[in-house]
């Protein structure tokens, strides 16, 4: 590890100091306006990082150390429920279409079936089946390098869908399933207009 510290400079006085234990003004806004998240978990069969998205927002601020995240229907593998059982440990990357810098919050998660959590988030009588509770370790704003490299909000870096197969085509191919690549798709579509939530 030493001789890994030796090939990078010292960090920045305010990279290192801009570390806070609990969430401050600026954090709880930069969450109330963010519409996707990057949750990091793992247990003793590795790591794993899973998307996680809604309205602006979505994730409630219960206090200035804790976090709740509904867990929405997807394809119900609960790999990161699993591994939340098994190790707690969770990193959190919030991110707001178009702006540069991102949030990271590190800390322990649980997962809550409790009646009252769940009935926070209500979309069209639906409620998640599970909430993350996510005590907060550390918390910190992160700079835009990344983001700027990647172009990622630059519309003229977009790339054309035609780029890849249907993501049905793509699974029909990696997996034997009897259904054709169109019924994977036309399944996959319908979920994104009925079983979002």
């Amino acid at each position: 590890m030493s001789t890994l510290r030796e090939c990078y400079p010292e960090p920045l006085e305010r990279a290192v100091l801009k570390t806070q234990r609990a969430l401050d003004a600026h954090m709880k806004r930069f969450i109330a306006l963010s519409p996707f998240l990057c949750l990091g978990s793992s247990s003793q069969d590795g790591a794993d990082v899973t998307p996680r998205g809604d309205q602006p927002g979505f994730v409630h601020v219960l206090d200035d150390t804790t976090l709740l995240i509904p867990d929405w229907p997807g394809n119900n593998r609960l790999d990161t429920l699993m591994n939340i059982e098994a190790n707690p440990q969770v990193g959190l990357l919030f991110l707001i279409p178009g702006f540069n810098e991102s949030l990271r919050v590190n800390g322990v998660a649980d997962v809550s079936l409790d009646p009252s959590l769940l009935a926070r988030w209500d979309v069209n009588g639906r409620h998640p089946r599970s909430v993350l509770r996510v005590s907060v370790r550390e918390a910190f704003l992160h700079c835009g390098k990344a983001i700027l490299r990647s172009k990622l909000w630059d519309e003229t870096a977009r790339v054309a869908r035609s780029a890849l197969p249907p993501y049905g085509q793509m699974l029909k191919d990696q997996i034997d399933v009897r259904d054709s690549a169109e019924e994977i798709q036309a399944s996959v579509e319908d979920g994104y207009k009925t079983r979002l939530y």
